[in-house]
């Protein structure tokens, strides 16, 4: 064998092309080395998973003596030799393809025990010594050629094709030739079955080695159980038990060095198809291999990165699928693979599970979860395949494409849940590494709730969508309907080095300056995995599930407004007609639009169906319901729900509330906002109760919360809750709230209590959204009227802080005045631009299309008021009905009767008939209903004196034929609005407003020019109680300042701060007290003399005398 050497170099040289350098050699005798070192004991009770340097070989027989088998105990190493020379080994791993050494004898790979240098060199046993079967009669070598020969399909016989059943096999020549020339039996045998197994792999160019291998693996693990559970013999067991670790190590080969069966390197694992073959299948990767595999990783560190490589190369192909595309293989792969820890542990452990420089566009390729996550019906291209042309789609053909797309996308996310949890459930530093990525998934999507979002620097929103649902399901174990343990959720982990990125979020109730330094400040302690989820869920849903609602929105403004675009474009065809060239242009321009078009409104149904999925929607309310719980908890500093709250809650920072991100509290309120609006009968009950108590609590201590459109997002939710419903005409929330005590107790001042905080949000729209608000607090109040119990607190809280509700009743009474003289100065208008272009041929073009757009724009401005307007005055109804003195005072009455007479007088008045429009229930416009509502308000307040006196002291609008014209009215055209009772006393006050005006008029002429001094210096009137500002030092009536001061807070002549507390009253001394009485009585008399029929020109005279007296001489 001098010339060994050079023959191997030359085998190497014809066989397989590869590199010849020294690493390469060492690496390779390294793993073949290790192919024998891998043998079990016999002692194995299950024969996997363990491997013994001192067993001995597994083609020895059982028979052999103890001397003998204890000098062969050595360690296992690889024979690579020539027949002629067996105990020399070869220096060359190539000789392991079984090609001839140039001198034609075969090079023989016999991967077997080899004696220490001082032992005897073993030879390979003799078939025909082994005994026989004493079970089956049959000998055991011939039972070893047969099952040996049946699991790996390969034959000896050169006329074999294939065996009894009909399967291929494979001759291996070189096995033959070895056996003939060592005159051996021509049987295989454990001793020679590595050199059969690697020829072949190599002769079967048509298949690759791992599809050879593997389902020699599957039947080789078969015969191996069967054998072992029927208690065949232990020389049987031995035979497949060393069968199979070839069969292994081999495997293990053919994925970690596929040269070393001709095959050239690739980056694409060869385990990659297996993986996505069904573990059943001959060519799949089975429950056994993966459990055998990785009972080796610690022998050999080749494994481990190859799997971890495989599990790479299944997201890197899953990433260029789709939901179209066949992604289940993928998916399941990954199932089965997290299902063995030390696998989970080192995929973990994987670059690519979370690349230090991924961008938020980048996470749904470049992570390893990010492909199984990205899968989705939002994907490009996806929604047109389930809506395809849908604008002529029907509701129904719609609503069963959503459906099928919710059934699809719910099994994935199903998958994706079995994943996670095994990952979770494996090993402590994978949980972290996942919670990690979906720390990273939130983190890097801030920019998703933006103004204005470039869909090209964000996840998708079927990305984020499954990030959210995924977590919402792992809150669920912790989420039970006691809150057993919702103290674990420890708000101090937000000051612990949180995963969540809170630095920039806007604060509850403090600014910038204040969070960083209360966050600055770190909390001791671990974090426990309920905060983790519950955090990272909170998160999840504001850039997922959110912020998709959010685009929903906007696209369908977006869709709105390309189509009227779309319109506007199509009236310029006729520009084109006579342009054959240009009319193509524009078609192709319009096509190409119109696409866009039907694109978005698939992506709009698309949305619609993941959104509107009740089992989603559910789970995604009952993670809400236990936040709000917690903040109850937080903000009220109480055991909630086991101790109950105490409201107003105590103005004193509870600390950790105030500090919270905005988006705690607006996820509760876009969830539930967006399910009342679409699907309320998923909401329970017991939700309804703690949403109930959230926002009455949150709107009764508005100055826990700095952000008005925040608390205005729950003033939406108790509006939504109101809306009439299957089976209950209250809505969801409406017998709630007519029984809840808390409800009963505080409902109602906290509505009023933010409908005089909404006058000022500090927002350029604040003008229009307040109107907008106060709708919502108008139909909440409505539907809570009819309980008595309402409107018994709220007179008894009317007279307890009268401050309070004078603000609220100047509010009410500025929204009256100013949405009635907007809608019906719309109408005016709306009237008289129609009879002016009834004749537009007598109009100038210029002209004509000015009073077009004009007469356009006053529609929709009657339309967007006039609803305001009837909910407005009829909140007015109610509130006089009940809050009579509220009304009456000298701050309020005047200007309350000055309204109702200057609406009275264009309802009814001479240009009355300018409020006739076309088709006034357009703009739900009824004029009739709406004088009926405000003759209402004048009979509440009818036995005020007060008011009385006001509304005959109005000298612009009052006019006593009004009244009698309304009357004739509701006896006429609009009978049956009022009653005749109802009639009569409408009859009766306008005569009291005559007596009152007549007795006024002759105060007024008796009285003469009054000095300046006593007159107030805005309303010119006579002061009855006469204040001093601190500042300005001006003298004013007290009531005007109240009055004043209910619309700005400042003195009207320094502008400096003003209350109503700093005036400084008028001096006993002064004349202005004998003013004061004198006018009082004055008033009083005036108001007995009429309302008694009597004569009142005796006292009227005696007074005026004394007042002259008094005051003027």
């Amino acid at each position: 064998m001098s010339d060994s050497m050079s023959d191997a170099d030359k085998v190497g040289d014809q066989g397989s092309q590869h590199s010849d350098t020294c690493l390469s050699t060492q690496i390779r005798n390294k793993r073949l080395a290790k192919l024998g070192s891998q043998a079990p004991p016999k002692s194995t009770p299950d024969g996997e998973g363990s491997t013994d340097p001192a067993a001995a070989a597994q083609s020895s027989p059982p028979s052999k003596p103890p001397v003998q088998e204890q000098k062969e105990q050595a360690k296992p190493k690889i024979n690579i030799s020539n027949s002629s020379t067996p105990s020399k080994p070869s220096e060359n791993p190539f000789a392991q393809l079984g090609v001839k050494e140039a001198n034609g004898d075969p090079t023989r790979i016999n991967i077997t025990s080899i004696a220490e240098p001082d032992m005897v060199p073993r030879k390979r046993p003799n078939s025909e010594q082994r005994p026989q079967s004493s079970r089956s009669g049959e000998p055991l070598q011939e039972w070893e050629d047969k099952i040996l020969r049946g699991i790996f399909r390969v034959t000896l016989d050169p006329s074999a094709r294939t065996d009894g059943h009909g399967h291929l096999l494979i001759f291996v020549g070189t096995v033959r030739s070895e056996l003939e020339h060592e005159g051996q039996p021509i049987r295989l045998s454990a001793g020679i079955l590595d050199q059969a197994i690697l020829e072949a792999t190599t002769v079967t160019n048509k298949l690759t080695p791992l599809d050879y291998l593997l389902p020699c693996w599957k039947r080789v693990t078969r015969q191996f159980k069967h054998d072992r559970s029927s208690k065949a013999e232990e020389a049987k067991i031995d035979i497949l038990r060393e069968a199979r670790r070839l069969c292994m190590s081999y495997c293990i080969f053919a994925i970690t060095m596929p040269e070393m069966f001709g095959r050239e390197p690739s980056d694409t694992s060869p385990l990659l198809s297996h993986l996505l073959a069904d573990p059943e299948d001959e060519r799949g990767i089975c429950h056994d291999f993966m459990t055998e595999a990785i009972s080796r990783f610690s022998e050999d560190e080749t494994i481990e990165p190859a799997l971890v490589s495989a599990v790479e190369n299944v997201s890197r192909h899953l990433a260029k699928k789709t939901m179209n595309d066949d992604y289940k293989a993928y998916v399941h792969a990954l199932r089965h693979l997290v299902r063995y820890p030390p696998l989970v542990k080192a995929i973990a452990q994987s670059p690519l599970f979370l690349p230090p420089t991924a961008s938020a566009s980048d996470l749904e390729a470049t992570t390893l979860l990010g492909p199984f996550f990205a899968i989705s019906p939002l994907q490009a291209d996806i929604t047109s395949q389930y809506f395809a042309s849908p604008k002529t789609m029907e509701r129904s053909v719609i609503g069963n494409s959503q459906r099928a797309l919710r059934m699809s996308l719910t099994t994935h996310q199903q998958d994706l849940l079995d994943i996670i949890n095994h990952i979770i459930k494996s090993d402590k530093g994978a949980r972290d590494r996942v919670l990690d990525w979906f720390a990273l998934g939130v983190n890097k999507n801030h920019k998703r709730r933006a103004m204005q979002v470039d869909k090209k620097l964000v996840s998708s929103d079927g990305f984020m969508i499954n990030i959210t649902v995924c977590l919402d399901q792992l809150c669920e174990p912790f989420m039970d309907a006691q809150f057993t343990k919702i103290d674990r959720i420890d708000v101090g982990y937000l000051r612990r080095k949180p995963r969540i990125d809170i630095k920039d979020e806007t604060k509850l109730n403090i600014d910038q300056h204040a969070s960083d330094k209360f966050y600055a400040g770190s909390v001791e302690g671990p974090n426990n995995f309920i905060s983790e989820v519950f955090f990272l869920t909170l998160a999840a849903h504001h850039y997922g599930t959110e912020a998709t609602s959010q685009t929903l929105s906007q696209l369908e403004k977006d869709l709105k407004r390309m189509e009227k675009h779309i319109e506007e474009i199509e009236l310029d065809r006729h520009k084109w007609i006579n342009n054959p060239a240009q009319l193509r242009m524009f078609d192709t321009a319009v096509k190409k639009y119109k696409d866009q078009i039907d694109k978005g409104l698939s992506y709009k149904f698309a949305v619609q169906g993941v959104l509107l999925d009740e089992q989603m929607q559910a789970r995604s309310l009952q993670f809400m319901r236990y936040v709000i719980v917690w903040l109850l908890r937080l903000v009220s500093t109480t055991d909630f729900p086991k101790q109950p709250m105490e409201l107003p809650l105590d103005s004193k920072s509870s600390g950790f509330f105030e500090a919270l991100p905005e988006y705690f509290l607006e996820d509760v309120v876009g969830a539930y906002r967006f399910v009342m609006r679409n699907m309320p009968w998923t909401i329970s009950s017991t939700q309804c109760d703690e949403l109930v108590t959230l926002c009455i609590t949150i709107l009764r201590s508005s100055e826990k919360i700095k952000n008005p459109y925040l608390k205005s997002g729950l003033v939406t939710i108790l509006f939504a809750g109101t809306w009439p419903a299957p089976n209950r005409p209250k809505g969801i929330l409406g017998d709630l709230l007519m029984g809840l005590p808390i409800a009963t107790e505080h409902l109602l001042h906290a509505l009023m209590k933010f409908y005089i905080e909404v006058e000022n949000t500090g927002a350029h729209t604040q003008f229009y959204d307040k109107f907008t608000i106060r709708f919502e607090i108008f139909q909440i109040i409505k539907c809570i009227w009819d309980n008595r119990i309402y409107r018994e607190k709220l007179d008894r809280e009317s007279k307890a802080n009268v401050e309070f509700f004078v603000r609220f009743v100047n509010l009410l009474l500025n929204d009256v005045t100013f949405v009635l003289d907007e809608s019906l100065t719309a109408f005016q208008q709306i009237h008289n631009l129609s009879q002016e272009l009834q004749n537009p041929q007598h109009i100038e073009q210029a002209a004509r299309q000015e009073k077009e757009e004009a007469l356009s724009a006053a529609k929709g401005k009657a339309k967007s008021y006039m609803q305001l307007t009837n909910e407005t005055v009829a909140m007015l109804k109610l509130f006089t009905e009940a809050l009579a003195d509220a009304f009456t005072m000298p701050e309020i009455v005047q200007r309350l009767a000055d309204m109702l007479n200057y609406n009275l007088d264009v309802l009814v008045g001479p240009k009355s008939s300018e409020l006739v429009v076309e088709n006034p229930r357009e703009y739900d416009f009824q004029p009739k209903t709406l004088l009926s509502e405000i003759l209402d308000v004048y009979l509440n307040l009818g036995k005020k004196e007060g008011f009385v006196l006001a509304v005959a002291r109005d000298g612009r609008s009052y006019k006593p034929a009004n009244f009698e014209k309304a009357t004739t009215i509701f006896r006429t055209k609009a009978r049956g609005l009022k009653s005749p009772q109802e009639l009569q006393t409408w009859a009766d006050l306008g005569e009291k407003f005559k007596k009152a005006k007549e007795v006024d008029q002759q105060a007024e002429e008796d009285l003469g020019e009054i000095p300046e001094e006593f007159q107030d210096p805005i309303l010119n009137d006579i002061m009855s109680d006469p204040v001093i500002l601190p500042t300005s030092r001006v003298t004013m009536d007290r009531s005007t300042v109240r009055s004043h001061l209910l619309s700005d807070p400042h003195d009207p002549y320094s502008r400096s701060p003003l209350k109503i507390e700093d005036v400084i009253p008028s001096k006993p001394t002064s004349p202005y007290s004998s003013l004061s009485f004198l006018l009082t009585n004055h008033f009083h008399v005036q108001t007995r003399s009429f309302e008694h029929g009597l004569k009142h020109s005796e006292p009227r005279d005696a007074v005026l005398r004394l007042l002259k007296r008094t005051l003027w001489t």
